[in-house]
């Protein structure tokens, strides 16, 4: 964070100073919300979660480990910040210290699918050509949407944030702590249909984002997604189109895919062409990296640069198909990080393409837990997922869980599947026992499913049961 005193923080915050004998005293450290992170200098933020209340740890961050001061709601014993909601000062706070980054460009990036894949690949596109602060993981709800934005420096050039949304007017609020210059919307999809109602619902929502930026800022959209197409009629800054559409300015020519899904292409941007071979794996990430390709073009960057960089790109976040190949030949893609329905199509018809056709095709295993915040349309979702893993000739589908997994298993069954093409199981462990049993070398086994089901624990168990495989994804570089 830019070094502030207690007062400015105080002050900042609408916050009362108490048991600061110095109110000169500067933070020049982070502002963080877990103790095990504070380090001398740092700024507490003593957040009550569902389990743990930070106030307990407060007295120890200031005295053991180094911290400046606290922000909290009650005295805490130690030098504190003290406010009404510790997590409105904290977006207070965040506003009033991006409102001093007169230097900075802030990129804001929205979207119901992909979001933090493409999020990767604009730190990595945007840090080669100048520090670079970007969201860590999907780290972007109230909590760490503004503990990111209060990581930038005076000298930092890019702030690239992704933003969430768990209503209407959520974005919106987000954007009045930081106003980004650049905001790129990548789709509205069926995630969140529970919160939202219906894709016009989510699409309302997303299109904060556009409506926000200045008139001298630009919205970069997805021109092959009739939701996000229709946004431009809402902002006021300038627009520029991305993908297959006749009037997008950054698109792939010539795509082809490798047997691993990584696809190579000419990239097409108003300043040239250049080769691209990404090493991220499903013909989805073609769409993230024109996003992100996009938007270092309106930040400044040109074509080689910007070609040269895609391909050298990983993922930065765990659980996003990191593709492991074990010793035995068995491949397995850990894509457990979340779920919707959009993002399962996609892996399922990545796990197609990498399980090949014909003679050579190897075994694939679809792994797959239930995808949350459906709503009135969830047994619907998980049906048609069960029946697309029958359309790719997905050789095996274990569904993870109760009764939208007994769905996804019952639509396999109703389109086709039989014997033990599709099984049902209660749980991880299940699964686990399973796939010890069943997965012979040269399988390609996916693993998918919403954050809250856990079953990164059954693609851990896999990669630990051949502990001396050799990686080729994103987690083994």
């Amino acid at each position: 964070m830019i070094p502030l005193t207690l007062a400015e923080v105080a002050e900042a915050t609408g916050g009362t100073l108490v048991d600061a004998p110095d109110p000169q005293a500067r933070v020049t450290g982070p502002v963080v919300h877990d103790s095990r992170q504070v380090t001398p200098g740092a700024l507490f933020v003593a957040v009550v979660g569902e389990r743990v209340d930070g106030h307990d740890y407060a007295a120890r961050a200031v005295t053991e480990s180094g911290a400046v001061a606290v922000l909290a709601s009650r005295p805490v014993g130690v030098a504190a910040v003290l406010v009404d909601d510790v997590l409105e000062a904290m977006a207070r706070l965040a506003r009033a210290v991006t409102a001093r980054l007169t230097d900075t460009t802030v990129v804001a990036l929205t979207g119901s699918t992909g979001k933090t894949s493409t999020k990767d690949l604009i730190a990595q596109l945007l840090g080669g050509q100048g520090t670079t602060v970007y969201t860590e993981g999907s780290f972007n709800n109230e909590i760490g949407f503004p503990l990111t934005a209060l990581k930038a420096q005076q000298d930092t050039e890019f702030l690239v944030l992704e933003m969430g949304a768990r209503g209407k007017g959520h974005i919106a609020e987000l954007c009045g702590i930081t106003r980004p210059k650049v905001g790129l919307v990548i789709n509205v999809g069926t995630a969140h249909l529970g919160e939202f109602g219906s894709r016009e619902g989510i699409a309302e929502a997303k299109g904060e984002l556009v409506e926000a930026l200045p008139a001298d800022g630009v919205a970069v959209l997805n021109g092959d997604d009739p939701f996000v197409r229709a946004m431009a009629a809402r902002t006021n800054a300038r627009v520029t189109f991305y993908g297959e559409a006749a009037d997008a300015t950054v698109r792939a020519d010539d795509v082809r895919f490798d047997e691993l899904q990584r696809a190579s292409f000419t990239l097409s941007t108003p300043g040239g062409s250049a080769p691209v071979a990404l090493k991220l794996y499903g013909e989805h990430h073609v769409s993230n990296a024109l996003a992100a390709a996009a938007v270092a073009t309106e930040c400044g960057l040109g074509v080689e640069r910007i070609a040269a960089a895609l391909s050298e790109a990983g993922s930065l976040s765990k659980w996003r198909m990191e593709l492991t190949e074990r010793s035995d030949g068995v491949t397995v893609i850990n894509d457990a990080y979340n779920a919707n329905p959009d993002s399962m199509r996609a892996a399922l018809r990545a796990l197609a393409a990498i399980g090949g056709r014909g003679p050579e095709a190897r075994r694939t295993w679809a792994v797959l837990g239930e995808m949350r915040e459906l709503g009135e349309d969830s047994l619907a979702e998980h049906d048609a997922v069960g029946r697309l893993a029958v359309r790719l000739n997905i050789a095996t589908l274990v569904a993870v869980g109760g009764r939208e997994a007994a769905c996804m298993e019952l639509g396999a069954r109703n389109e086709g599947s039989w014997g033990e093409e599709s099984v049902l199981v209660p749980d991880a462990d299940s699964a686990i026992e399973l796939l010890r049993e069943q997965v012979r070398p040269g399988d390609v086994v996916l693993v998918k499913a919403s954050r809250s089901v856990g079953l990164e624990k059954v693609a851990a168990a896999l990669l630990t049961q051949d502990a001396a495989g050799t990686s080729t994804g994103e987690a083994g570089r």
